[in-house]
């Protein structure tokens, strides 16, 4: 019953003294800011031979870590991977038993350890050496025995913890993070990549459809797209706006070429008036000289354009000015663009 006692006396309940939670939380972010901003002194030409030895790779980036360095080691190796870096994170500890087999002549390990003395990595160093294989390594320690062994060693030294036992890796491994995002920017920019680039590794985010669908990707055509001929009964023209269910309709002449837009907006204009609509044809009540895109652009741009001109509706046409489709608000909506 003691035990129980003292073990519930650790952890008491009631209201928190707010002051105290803001006070650590603020000395927290302030050491950690402190240890980034201390990386800015001890970045050297390693960074520079860090990064060149990268680009000369014709492997992988094979990024490894054990620990809360694990955990930042997959995060590079992910970030690496998304913006043109060819990379995998390859745990030291199956390394050891088997893993070590990923790892090839060609490639580049960057190996993360705050005191570079981390057993599972010290292990396999020597034969990652004998393979062929550069290594690099980012530690806290410049003397350890993985700065070393590495071919290039990046220090990511930091003055203390942000926990209050300057135990638990926290500033340090905020640093180890920051200093391999910066590599792999570095390396982003030496590569020109651009952000379609990045789209094409990211297909399935809001980016990529942003970057990467066009308007031929989601424009109406053939039995879906509403057309009529000039010289069209409105009344007809109006079962075709009704049956392609797209609230308007394009008109052309017997070349195809886009002649004009009847939308429900203007029907609604035309009834308005008081005006037989069974006496006219689409040519009255059509809206001369509608927007159009090239069904290359990208359907990002048609959402633009929708919002700054306050249309629903666009017709895609080619060089010769025919129409080949149409864009609707709501096919952008199901395409997730909007």
């Amino acid at each position: 019953m003691a035990n129980r006692e003292n073990h519930s006396s650790a952890h008491p309940t009631g209201v928190i003294d707010a002051e105290r939670v803001f006070k650590r939380a603020r000395e927290v972010i302030k050491i950690e800011a402190d240890a980034v901003l201390g990386l800015l002194d001890q970045i050297d030409h390693q960074l520079v031979e860090a990064a060149q030895c990268i680009l000369n790779c014709t492997g992988r980036v094979v990024v490894s870590g054990m620990g809360k360095s694990g955990h930042v080691a997959r995060k590079i190796a992910a970030t690496l991977a998304s913006t043109g870096t060819p990379a995998l994170f390859v745990h030291p500890g199956e390394a050891r038993h088997g893993d070590l087999g990923m790892i090839q002549a060609d490639d580049v390990v960057l190996a993360f350890s705050n005191s570079g003395e981390t057993e599972e990595l010290a292990t396999i160093a020597p034969h990652i050496k004998r393979l062929g294989a550069k290594l690099i390594a980012v530690t806290g320690n410049p003397e350890s025995s993985l700065a070393k062994i590495a071919d290039l060693h990046l220090n990511s030294a930091v003055k203390l913890e942000a926990c209050p036992l300057n135990l638990a890796p926290t500033a340090s491994t905020t640093a180890s993070l920051a200093l391999g995002d910066a590599l792999a920017l570095v390396l982003l920019d030496l590569r020109d990549f651009s952000a379609e680039d990045f789209a094409r590794s990211h297909p399935g985010g809001s980016l990529g459809r942003r970057l990467l669908i066009r308007v031929e990707d989601v424009m109406r055509t053939e039995d879906q797209l509403p057309v009529v001929l000039l010289g069209t009964p409105v009344t007809e023209a109006f079962k075709e706006i009704s049956g392609k269910r797209m609230g308007m309709t394009a008109v052309v002449d017997h070349a195809q070429r886009v002649m004009g837009i009847f939308t429900d907006g203007d029907l609604r204009r035309v009834l308005s008036q008081g005006i037989d609509v069974r006496q006219l044809v689409i040519d009255d009540v059509m809206s001369r000289s509608p927007k159009t895109i090239d069904r290359r652009r990208l359907a990002s741009e048609v959402a633009h354009l929708m919002d700054t001109t306050r249309i629903n509706h666009l017709l895609v046409v080619d060089g010769e000015g025919r129409l080949e489709g149409a864009v609707g608000i709501h096919d952008l909506l199901e395409s997730k663009i909007l």
